[in-house]
């Protein structure tokens, strides 16, 4: 059975304080001390603009107006550092190789990724 992930962005338009819309896109969201933050990005919708772009990540802070979340900046040099490296961090593990080299595709026939390299010598016909 083949199941389909969904893919979609979790995307977010943001007001600034000068009322200029401009669309994020969420990377990932984290507790600390107690408090929830999110690491977005720009959404740039043009493949041109994406590969153009300097990869700027945004980290904004929730807090809630009422019943309303709203997402603010976080002021403090110290802990934008800190949350930084701890986005980082969780982006690093990621994109982590925790397997070898080399994959099994079926059988004994391998693609090793470091060399590029296929084997199938083994496949049957």
């Amino acid at each position: 059975m083949n199941e389909e992930m969904d893919m979609q962005a979790d995307l977010y338009t943001l007001v600034d304080e000068d009322g200029q819309e401009q669309m994020f896109e969420l990377l990932d969201s984290l507790e600390y001390e107690g408090e929830t933050y999110y690491a977005l990005t720009p959404y740039l919708e043009d493949a041109e603009a994406v590969l153009a772009d300097d990869g700027e990540v945004v980290i904004l802070k929730s807090t809630y107006e009422g019943d309303e979340e709203v997402l603010v900046s976080v002021d403090d040099d110290d802990l934008f550092d800190k949350l930084g490296d701890l986005f980082m961090d969780r982006f690093a593990e990621l994109f982590e190789d925790d397997e070898e080299d080399s994959i099994e595709i079926e059988g004994d026939d391998r693609v090793d990724l470091e060399n590029n390299e296929v084997d199938l010598t083994d496949l049957d016909d």
